[in-house]
């Protein structure tokens, strides 16, 4: 394997992107470029190269296990911030199983922990478009949502953020009503929902 380029991170005062035979193979500190004796034309032997890739998984688990101390990913979002790091698909891939061996990685679990958490506060459609921003499947938030949202969740965070807008339904014009029933509708509640809490006539629908 020869070594055709090395090229500065961009952003980066010490990180390296180091390219093998033409292609992208690894991401490596200065200092570790000197103690592999890597630099453009030389070859790079397969013990070196071994070393290389041992030294880069567990550097990719321990990265891991502080990107999810610091917060709850998905599997997606968790492949997609370590690729991001410069670590080759198959480092990442060795991460993720690492992690999920020890139940640190559920899709499953922090789906519903975002709606469990979120739900009265968001509509429906806020909490879904959040989970598939979060990197989990169409099917896992929808499972997510049938198992931990209802129609009283929903009411009960209308509710809420009428509150927040100093609404009262007995004092509001109908016109009031209206324009709050707009802006509900707008973040995804159903009308049904909506009319219960405000208390707007089908009249002025």
């Amino acid at each position: 394997m020869t070594v055709t380029q090395v090229e500065a991170l961009f952003g980066s005062k010490s990180k390296y992107r180091v390219y093998l035979d033409g292609q992208p193979a690894f991401v490596l500190y200065r200092g570790e470029l000197s103690r592999y004796h890597i630099r453009e034309g030389r070859e790079l032997a397969e013990k070196d190269y071994g070393d290389i890739r041992e030294m880069l998984t567990k550097r990719a688990r321990l990265r891991a296990m502080k990107l999810l101390e610091i917060s709850d990913r998905s599997e997606e979002a968790l492949r997609r911030k370590l690729s991001e790091g410069g670590y080759s698909p198959g480092i990442v891939e060795n991460a993720v199983a690492y992690v999920k061996s020890f139940g640190y990685l559920d899709d499953s679990r922090l789906a519903e922990h975002i709606v469990y958490s979120r739900k009265g506060q968001k509509s429906r459609a806020e909490l879904q478009a959040c989970l598939l921003r979060k990197g989990l499947s169409r099917e896992q938030a929808e499972e997510a949502l049938e198992k931990a949202y209802t129609s009283d969740d929903a009411k009960e965070a209308i509710r809420r953020l009428a509150e927040k807008k100093h609404f009262d339904p007995g004092c509001a014009t109908p016109a009031e009503k209206q324009k709050l029933c707009a802006y509900f509708l707008r973040k995804g509640y159903r009308y049904e929902d909506i009319r219960q809490v405000i208390q707007v006539s089908d009249r002025n629908a």
